[in-house]
């Protein structure tokens, strides 16, 4: 078969030119092997099964390995082969699972194009029907199917860059499908020219607008190239596109991270969806508003009430909120703790889930003592006026309030109310180090700066977009 050329495969943001790799993900039964077959024929490239590749090295079947060592054993060796990879010029089909590891996905992003294939659940089991695969469950096939597939929902939506549906197509016809997104991308001539004078009206920076043109209509226009950003009015003060940008450089990934900076959360999501955005960071004031513009919303963010990460894939777009891990991960010490939360809003819920999580005995305080009340009835907790702080006698303090954030780099505690004995947590992370902060430093108090918060919420975004474990390590070199 004479080989076919993919124009600008993996685009100019990554050294060298030529053919990376094409990696496809999905569930059983959706047509890895067969597409990834004739892909690899039409562009004369290998063609790499990480399940075969398991069997050939362990010299068992998966039916076998999963007998003898279970599903332990056969994810480490899974793993094993996703390591071992070639890093270019090559088409790769994944086992339904290998989508749950961050390890393998670290692997499998670099200098990729991720393809997740779908189904209907029906006629996954329809072409399951006579598979000899081991079950993952208890359940009958058919909801197994849809249990897992639940599950692995997360994990699915972060792996795929770009989606396609193989419930009604030939292997052949879906690999044209994947070949025209691929040299075409996903975003129309006009959208790009909507977005860049869209993005030029906003408050960004001249050089960030500049590069934003560059990207949506410069001649290297790359159309595999993804789009994220950070959503907020103002954002201007978001360290998210320098952490972002930077971590795309180390894992090897073709996005690009910007700022949707405007009023009104609608024409944001309007825009995230016209250019086909991987994912937002939401920012103050939309974590309540952007909620419904969303098709899915985690447990968790439903019970806080705010949204501060959007995913979007195959037309859909997840709400998850990773604020709450972020401030539950540098408290975790201290569960059982006397707790005062400063604020009502959607920081402070999120601060208030967390708290909870860590059985704290919590006291809302807010300059509204209503909105004080109506976030301590919806989250089980006490409440009462700002002047009350004197009577609370708390081991913790949080704020979160913007109370610090510049320009107000006021605090929302007077110097006489911070105690040796308490620990302070502002989650204020610009400046780093607020006047509260400052103040209980001084009075001897245990503190944590906002930073901490925001590296480990980002930590959790980075893996709800792109499935990949950032250590807190790295994150923190790249802040610093």
């Amino acid at each position: 078969m004479r080989k076919q050329v993919l124009p600008r495969f993996l685009g100019n943001t990554l050294e060298g030119d030529g053919m990376k790799r094409i990696v496809l993900f999905g569930y059983r039964g959706t047509g890895k092997t067969a597409i990834g077959t004739v892909l690899a024929q039409k562009l004369g490239v290998p063609f790499l099964d990480t399940d075969a590749l398991v069997e050939q090295q362990a010299g068992r079947t998966i039916p076998e390995i999963f007998r003898d060592s279970g599903e332990a054993g056969f994810r480490a060796r899974e793993r094993e082969a996703v390591s071992g990879l070639p890093d270019r010029d090559a088409i790769i089909a994944t086992g339904g699972g290998v989508v749950m590891d961050p390890a393998n996905m670290e692997h499998l992003r670099k200098e990729s194009v991720c393809v997740l294939l779908s189904a209907d659940p029906n006629v996954i089991g329809h072409r399951l029907a006579h598979a000899p695969r081991p079950a993952l469950t208890s359940l009958s096939p058919t909801d197994e199917i849809t249990a897992m597939l639940k599950h692995r929902r997360p994990a699915y939506a972060a792996a795929a860059d770009f989606c396609i549906d193989t419930g009604r197509t030939t292997a052949g016809e879906a690999a044209e499908k994947i070949l025209t997104l691929l040299g075409a991308g996903s975003i129309p001539d006009t959208a790009r020219h909507t977005a860049a004078r869209w993005f030029a009206a906003t408050p960004l920076p001249a050089p960030e607008k500049e590069e934003l043109e560059r990207k949506l209509l410069g001649p290297g226009y790359d159309p595999q190239t993804r789009f994220l950003g950070v959503a907020g009015w103002p954002c201007g003060h978001s360290k998210s596109p320098v952490l972002f940008n930077r971590l795309f450089e180390h894992y090897r990934l073709n996005c690009h991270y910007t700022r949707f900076e405007a009023p009104e959360i609608g024409p944001v999501m309007e825009m995230a969806r016209l250019i086909s955005a991987k994912g937002l960071s939401v920012t103050i004031p939309f974590k309540q508003d952007v909620m419904s513009y969303l098709d899915e919303i985690d447990e968790a963010a439903q019970k806080i009430g705010a949204v501060n990460t959007v995913v979007f894939a195959c037309g859909r777009a997840y709400g998850w909120n990773t604020d709450w891990i972020g401030i539950r991960k540098p408290l975790a010490h201290l569960s059982g703790s006397r707790a005062v939360l400063l604020g009502a809003g959607g920081v402070a819920a999120a601060a208030a889930y967390a708290l909870r999580d860590l059985d704290m005995e919590i006291i809302i305080l807010n300059r509204t003592p209503e909105k004080a009340r109506a976030l301590a009835e919806r989250t089980g907790c006490r409440f009462g006026a700002w002047d009350d702080f004197d009577r609370t006698n708390p081991d913790l303090v949080v704020n979160a309030t913007s109370i610090g954030m510049q320009p107000d780099t006021g605090s929302p505690l007077r110097d006489d109310q911070l105690k040796k004995e308490m620990t302070v947590c502002d989650l204020v992370y610009t400046p780093p180090v607020t006047s509260l902060i400052a103040a209980a430093r001084k009075a001897g108090c245990t503190t944590i700066l906002g930073t901490e918060t925001f590296v480990y919420q980002a930590q959790e975004q980075f893996r709800l977009f792109f499935g990949i474990d950032v250590p807190d390590t790295t994150i923190r070199e790249i802040l610093a």
